[in-house]
């Protein structure tokens, strides 16, 4: 089974229920749910994710949902030689290139986004939540 990267957006899209994208976050976690799909993601977007929803909610309550998420998605790491091609690289934005370095390292074979324009240098197929679910039917 190919493993999946998802992105900050994404992620988000699913925990806080983010119209009109929650649906299609939501469908791409309950594919991983039924096993149909791997998903992983790296530490870097719980940092994201906790950044963002630290403002709408305690400490407690944020640890509470990462937590939650943890036990949802696989976590992989960031190396060193991931930051070393995320320096050298041509992507315009340096935390894309990173995950997309991290998700190279791991042998993921999609990127789940809806910051397409983000990945234009990603050696790996990058697709929005829709476009993989539709690719799916």
């Amino acid at each position: 089974m190919n493993k999946i990267f998802i992105d900050t957006d994404v992620i988000l899209d699913f925990m806080i229920a983010r119209e009109p994208f929650a649906l299609d976050a939501a469908r791409i976690f309950s594919l991983s749910e039924k096993k149909e799909i791997s998903i992983c993601t790296s530490g870097l977007v719980f940092s994201n994710a906790y950044y963002v929803l630290r403002k709408l909610g305690t400490h407690k309550k944020v640890v509470e949902k990462l937590n939650q998420l943890a036990r949802l998605i696989d976590v992989i790491g960031l190396s060193k030689g991931a930051v070393m091609q995320a320096l050298g690289s041509d992507f315009n934005d340096f935390e894309d290139a990173l995950q997309h370095y991290a998700a190279v390292d791991e042998g993921v074979a999609l990127i789940i986004t809806r910051n397409i324009k983000d990945y234009k240098q990603s050696q790996l197929a990058v697709l929005t939540p829709d476009q993989y679910l539709r690719s799916r039917n």
